[in-house]
């Protein structure tokens, strides 16, 4: 497994991906996306997996200042200006990927 987790040092639920891995003694790389964004291929990759729309965290407050609820956006576009608008955390395995805390899904992933 080369797995990564995209989520921020705040984040509850970035900080229960990671612990699930770590109990169960499986690397990852963990991506904060406060310091440093997802890439564009990085992006992509994920979004085949899961879906564009189900990355943009339309709770946030970050993505109600920015009013992107009143217009049309390009929400690869806006996720790569402001990483901050995903849903976290984004726990990517190649061409898999899950967005929020999956324990089901990873368990899943560990079986195979």
């Amino acid at each position: 497994m080369n797995l990564q987790i995209f989520g921020t040092k705040k984040c509850q639920d970035t900080k229960k991906a990671e612990r699930f891995f770590r109990e169960r003694r499986i690397p990852f790389q963990l991506i904060d996306l406060a310091e440093k964004g997802i890439s564009a291929g990085e992006l992509r990759a994920v979004a085949a997996a899961v879906g564009l729309p189900s990355l943009v965290d339309v709770e946030c407050r970050r993505f109600k200042e920015k009013g992107l609820a009143w217009q049309d956006y390009d929400a690869e576009a806006e996720i790569l200006a402001d990483p901050l608008i995903m849903k976290t955390p984004v726990v990517r395995d190649g061409r898999r990927a899950t967005v929020g805390y999956d324990p089901v899904a990873w368990t899943a992933w560990l079986a195979e």
